[in-house]
């Protein structure tokens, strides 16, 4: 028995070496993630830090306009990576170093946002993995990416997502931002204060993130429709189509300032508007028989529900 014992012991031992032994590279990362967990977070400077955009498309383009104009980083602090001549010409316009790898932004770099099309970000940070270092904080933009897939492609866990949307363009982006699990409340507060420099900004929790893609994602596609309708209507009504569709976006940017600002809820400013017997009560009457606020709902739902779909892929 004892002979027995000793053979299976030495047996194991040989199969947990055999074992180890067969870890590829990423795995035998993967196996000292854990390590970060335990290393005290250096905190990033406020207003010295260096900003990376891995992914130099409009997006990026935008987040970096809007930081340099608030004046919250210079140009000098601010880089990419690309060969194309357009997106070099179009960042280095407004004094952002434009590198010509990737791996250089990483080493450059104290906070690196990841910009890229969901279908390639997973080999984009395999590549970057080996360079990555727990004193950087990650970000993604990405949409339908997880922050549990980005943390474990990078084997890095100081990771932030946020959702921002198209108006970002315009400094007007409406962004929400979930923080990985190696990501400090001090972190929280430097990406909230970043992507505030092109709007707003909201913490939520990553589980809200489809339905959140769902509503102010998509909605600027709706928005869009509805002043395109508004100014159709205008030229039905008689009115030349340039004036029709100015009436029609101020119209709609003015409803929106003032459901922002007044802090009155937008059923209270309809009714403002809707005086007895008036016209915008004809106008609405029409709207409620077409079932206008079940198709806005609807149209968000589906959205939410396609997203979900996309992210469990």
């Amino acid at each position: 028995m004892i002979i027995d014992l000793k053979k299976s012991i030495l047996s194991t031992q040989k199969q947990n070496t055999r074992n180890q032994n067969k870890l590829s590279a990423p795995d035998a990362e993967n196996s000292n993630k854990g390590k970060f967990s335990m290393m005290t977070i250096v905190p990033i400077p406020s207003d010295s830090y260096k900003l990376g955009f891995i992914g130099a498309g409009k997006m990026a383009e935008s987040i970096a306009r809007g930081v340099i104009k608030s004046g919250l980083l210079p140009a000098s602090q601010i880089r990419t990576a690309h060969l194309g001549y357009d997106r070099r010409t179009a960042f280095e316009s407004f004094g952002v170093k434009v590198l010509d790898h990737n791996s250089q932004v990483v080493e450059d770099s104290d906070v690196v946002i990841l910009s890229v099309k969901p279908q390639v970000v997973e080999g984009v940070v395999l590549q970057l993995r080996s360079l990555l270092s727990e004193k950087q904080l990650l970000v993604s933009v990405v949409a339908g990416v997880k922050l549990k897939d980005l943390q474990e492609w990078a084997g890095h866990s100081r990771f932030i997502r946020v959702m921002p949307n198209t108006p970002a363009a315009v400094g007007n982006a409406a962004s929400v931002i979930s923080l990985g699990a190696g990501a400090t409340k001090d972190d929280g507060e430097l990406i909230s204060k970043l992507f505030g420099a092109i709007g707003k900004v909201w913490t939520a929790d990553e589980k809200l993130f489809d339905a959140i893609t769902g509503l102010s994602g998509s909605g600027p596609a709706y928005i869009y429709l509805a002043i395109e309708a508004l100014a159709d209507g205008g030229v039905a009504a008689g009115l030349p189509r340039d004036l029709a569709l100015g009436l029609a976006s101020q119209t709609v940017l003015g409803a929106a300032s003032m459901a922002v600002n007044t802090g009155k809820h937008p059923g209270q400013l309809k009714d403002d508007v809707a005086s007895p017997g008036g016209t915008t009560i004809a106008g609405i009457h029409e709207l409620e028989k077409a079932g206008f606020r079940g198709i806005l709902m609807n149209a968000v739902v589906a959205a939410s529900n396609r997203s979900r779909e996309l992210s469990n892929n």
